[in-house]
């Protein structure tokens, strides 16, 4: 029941993070705001869902965590009231912070609970229920954002997550384990000073990109600036918000650096295909959300085969072939032309769905193999933020590769040719992601997945 609680109250997180996309046109019209402004709203949740990842874990060990998982459940649900009653931007953009952070806090303490509460020989099967919301929300969030504002209020978007994040707050409260607190130790506010400046100058900077190429350079300056400033300080710091020490583990080193290339690249499939079969092939919208539908298949179908195939062939193997598959299959796509029959698309895409789905389960299960049970929380908050940003910047990294592109050949929107070109840079993202598993050794979590070499 923790397992699905997490899930459920992860589901909910990922989805309000790309569920807004498709209605921010219709919002800024209600709010009297360009688009491109509205754009602020989906940044101010990244940003603050992502700052509170490690600091919820701090306030876990301090206040306890069925305490603080309940209340970030509460904020979460509190904060969507607030986002439904809005009629401005500013009000609008403040409530988003808040549910970023309630939705922060759900994410990483919902996947601490289980890692705490499971056996390591169980933790493929737990891992592969908790990362589905990451696979699946990205895929529907959009469709459902568009379906929702086009035949009712945009304001709904915000209401379906009341009930459910009042039942989630009372099954928090019954289900979650009351961990005593631990000995309160000094909150390192500098380091969530330098986190909040190298998250901002980070998503500023993507932001800019094709509109100010300076502001592009000075941002992502910035974030190279902040960004060693807080490595330095978590290596000095005697008790760091954001502990780094887990790196030292190459399971948790392969599975949070490398993955992350993977994650990005995954993540920006549903931003990239969806476009690409509208303005580069033809499709109508509701055509284009039905093949993405093939990809949701392969994530839940993937889900019955992960245990005996990592059993089989272990992490090492199974990930660096099963990366390459993932890889082909998103730069496949690049194939497809109007004349392109079904029959050829849909497997394809399912199979991307097959393949995305395994290397999250294999990455997010192998992350905390050789993890020691003492490390888990501050591991857990390192690993939550480094999913967080894949999650985030997957459509910015397939926006980045759709403009260089399209300015590259002087276009003034982008031609079906671009996205073809952008889909095999995010097919080789995940290449250079899968060769990071050399690094693996052979046994690298036999304990886990229960394979014998």
């Amino acid at each position: 029941m923790i397992i699905f609680l997490a899930a459920a109250a992860g589901f909910m997180e990922f989805l309000d993070g790309t569920i807004i996309v498709t209605a921010l046109p219709r919002m800024g019209q209600v709010f009297g705001a360009t688009p491109v402004a509205m754009n602020l709203a989906v940044t101010a949740y990244l940003l603050a869902a992502a700052i509170a990842l490690p600091a919820a874990s701090w306030a876990a060990e301090r206040h306890g965590l069925r305490r603080v998982y309940a209340a970030g459940i509460a904020l979460f649900t509190l904060a969507s009231l607030l986002c439904s009653l809005c009629d401005g931007l500013t009000g609008f953009v403040l409530a988003r912070i808040l549910q970023g952070v309630g939705g922060g806090a759900m994410v990483s303490l919902g996947r601490q609970a289980v890692l705490r509460a499971t056996p390591k020989d169980r933790l493929v099967q737990a891992i592969g229920t908790i990362v589905w919301p990451g696979l699946v929300a990205p895929v529907i969030g959009p469709a459902l954002g568009g379906f929702i504002v086009t035949h009712a209020d945009w304001r709904w978007i915000f209401y379906i997550n009341i009930p459910l994040g009042l039942a989630g707050f009372g099954l928090a409260l019954k289900l979650m384990p009351a961990h005593s607190p631990a000995a309160a130790r000094r909150f390192d506010a500098p380091g969530l000073a330098l986190l909040a400046l190298t998250l901002l100058c980070l998503v500023g900077g993507s932001d800019l990109i094709g509109t100010s190429w300076p502001g592009t350079a000075a941002a992502l300056g910035g974030t190279l600036l902040f960004g060693w400033a807080l490595l330095g300080h978590s290596r000095r710091a005697r008790e760091p918000l954001l502990d780094i020490s887990a790196l030292r583990h190459v399971c948790f080193s392969v599975s949070t650096l490398d993955g992350s290339w993977m994650r990005i690249s995954i993540n920006s499939a549903p931003f990239l295909l969806p476009l690409f079969f509208q303005l580069g092939l033809g499709y109508r919208p509701d055509q284009s959300g039905l093949l993405l539908l093939a990809l949701f298949a392969g994530n839940l179908l993937m889900k019955t085969a992960t245990t005996r195939l990592l059993r089989t062939f272990g992490f090492r193997n199974l990930m660096l072939v099963n990366g390459v598959l993932a890889s082909a299959s998103l730069a496949g796509c690049a194939v497809f032309t109007p004349a392109t029959p079904l029959a050829v698309m849909v497997p394809l895409l399912f199979l991307g769905g097959l393949t995305r789905s395994m290397q999250f389960t294999c990455l997010n299960t192998l992350q905390f193999a050789d993890v020691p049970q003492e490390e888990i929380p501050a591991a857990n908050a390192l690993g939550a933020l480094a999913a967080q940003m894949g999650l985030g910047f997957g459509p910015a990294f397939g926006a980045l590769c759709l403009n260089m592109v399209r300015a590259l050949g002087g276009e003034a929107s982008p031609s079906a040719g671009d996205f073809r070109i952008a889909l095999v840079l995010t097919g080789g993202l995940a290449l250079v992601g899968t060769l990071g598993s050399l690094r693996l050794p052979p046994t690298a979590g036999a304990h886990v997945s229960g394979h014998r070499t």
